[in-house]
């Protein structure tokens, strides 16, 4: 073999230094994705210890919350929802509200029990949103109602 075939036999090139940073950046990136999933995923009594994270999550919380009763609330009295079917949504967006916010099932409890537990600001406004509900005859304002469980909403702490 001649000398000039030499120069082309060499070990393998070294890698760049970029793929490192990349490699340290992707896995940065991945560390970040499971932290945060797991924080938004935690319910919310734990998460409510974490100083910035717990109030920044009760804040959006309560945000989406009372926007979805205002909007049940604006169909009600635009006429596209009647009495029974508003109330029924803005009870299931209250409850919704109260397990997030609080951790309790307040989903399946009934009103006494509400009333006998820590979500107890609650029950009047459950109450008229049920006979709202289930009583035809009912003499409940199912828009006051609205009002008074996103005012109930905005001033949950």
């Amino acid at each position: 073999m001649s000398d000039e075939l030499v120069q082309f036999v060499i070990g393998p090139t070294p890698y760049s230094s970029w793929w490192l940073w990349l490699a340290v950046l992707l896995l940065f990136i991945l560390i970040v994705w499971y932290a945060s999933v797991f924080v938004w995923t935690m319910p919310g009594r734990r998460i409510g210890g974490l100083p910035v994270i717990g109030a920044a999550r009760s804040e959006l919380v309560k945000r989406r919350s009372a926007r979805a009763v205002h909007a049940v609330g604006e169909r009600y009295r635009a006429g596209e929802l009647a009495a029974a079917p508003a109330a029924a949504a803005v009870s299931r967006e209250l409850r919704a509200f109260l397990r997030a916010a609080t951790g309790a099932r307040a989903e399946y409890m009934q009103v006494d029990a509400i009333a006998n537990s820590e979500l107890a600001p609650a029950a009047p406004v459950l109450k008229a949103l049920i006979d709202a509900q289930f009583n035809a005859d009912s003499i409940v304002d199912v828009g006051s109602a609205s009002d008074s469980a996103e005012e109930l909403i905005h001033t949950w702490s």
